[in-house]
């Protein structure tokens, strides 16, 4: 993995997302170039200064938006709204939760991807799933196919710390749209907007969420009902496979990043086993578990895991996870797919450093992670419509 800051491994991880996700080397360096002296000092202490001088490249980027939108030139301004996008949520992924600008900065992205959407982006559009008295904020890119009649649909499910802006820059959905694949990318409880502004925090029983955003489906004249993915990347690795176990409708599952058993994850953690993905470890996640308490969350946090549950999957099932994975080791990747005896197609990729993806959820190179799941999805769904 290309490591700017050397020795912080957090911090790399927020640079090379956002070079992976379409931001351009010369606006990355001259964010960061500052920042040397501060990533030294350790992945918590500094964290304010790297959203600050993001924050002023961002505010650069948006002024040349306006320019080129002031002489008409909507599709380039566009382009610059998305990688302002880009670079502002994963600068905001390292904030504390205490930080007093940290909503102001995510409903700064909120706005963004509005923009974006506007300018270049019409078909993407902001929805809304009922979810027990409240609801779970997602995108929707229904796909060119659609307009010949319904479609499938793949469901993204964030990680512990990713929202539906990340899932958005990654264009996920347009891999799927060229495969004739509609998207809905999901807020779910404990990420994003979910749990920055509606306070639903997560839990272990991902299928009660999944049934309320496949109810919001079926509804839908543009979605073809037996043909409903899901696809979970990070901590969404144990998200997506819980749900395909209980909810019925899921015709198919991935897991970007495999997470077989988070909870024993966290007591290696304890014990300074492997890298941690944001800075103020252990306040991030007991604010998206909704714990008071480091040993009352790490007591919850055994449940996190898929010991007899991937035995109930019966759809297909793909697995992917790198080699040199320095946040969720790579055995629990086997322990899924060993376990998945009942998934009438179960593949494990695992991704070497010689070809790249190797690291969490394939971050060092995350095109062409994600364009190998894109190849499966649309040809496990092109199996299915013929089968």
């Amino acid at each position: 993995m290309y490591e700017y800051f050397p020795g912080n491994y957090v911090w790399n991880l927020s640079v090379v997302a956002t070079l992976n996700n379409g931001g351009l080397i010369d606006e990355v360096d001259r964010a960061c170039r500052p920042l040397r002296e501060a990533a030294a000092r350790g992945e918590d202490a500094g964290t304010r200064e790297f959203l600050e001088v993001w924050t002023g490249l961002v505010d650069h980027l948006l002024v040349e938006a306006d320019e080129r939108v002031a002489s008409g030139r909507t599709r380039s301004a566009g382009a610059i709204c998305k990688r302002a996008l880009n670079y502002l949520i994963h600068a905001e992924r390292m904030q504390s939760r205490h930080e007093p600008e940290r909503l102001a900065t995510y409903q700064r992205c909120l706005d963004l991807a509005e923009r974006t959407f506007d300018l270049i982006d019409p078909t993407t559009v902001r929805v809304e799933i009922p979810f027990e008295g409240s609801a779970l904020p997602a995108y929707w890119h229904p796909a060119a196919a659609t307009a010949a009649g319904p479609a499938p649909v793949m469901v993204m499910f964030n990680g512990l710390d990713s929202c539906k802006e990340h899932m958005y820059v990654s264009d996920f959905w347009a891999e799927m749209d060229a495969r004739g694949i509609s998207t809905l990318m999901v807020d779910t409880p404990g990420t994003g907007e979910a749990l920055r502004m509606r306070d639903l925090t997560a839990r272990i029983e991902t299928e009660d969420f999944a049934r309320a955003i496949c109810d919001w489906l079926v509804d839908r004249d543009d979605v073809d009902p037996g043909r409903i993915g899901l696809v979970g990347w990070s901590l969404g690795g144990f998200y997506a496979p819980r749900a395909a176990a209980f909810e019925d409708r899921i015709a198919l599952v991935v897991a970007w990043g495999a997470n077989h058993d988070w909870g024993q994850v966290q007591r290696r953690r304890l014990e300074r086993e492997g890298e941690r993905p944001v800075p103020h470890y252990w306040d991030h996640v007991m604010w998206v578990w909704g714990e008071e308490d480091l040993d009352t969350f790490i007591e919850h946090a055994d449940g996190v895991n898929l010991e007899g549950v991937v035995e109930r999957i019966r759809v297909p099932f793909l697995i992917c996870h790198g080699e040199n994975d320095r946040q969720i080791p790579v055995e629990y990747a086997h322990r899924s797919y060993e376990q998945a005896v009942n998934s009438p197609k179960r593949e494990l990729r695992v991704f070497t450093a010689d070809e790249g993806g190797a690291e969490h959820i394939g971050l060092d190179n995350l095109p062409y992670v994600r364009d190998f799941i894109a190849d499966w999805v649309g040809e496990t769904f092109d199996e299915l419509a013929n089968g």
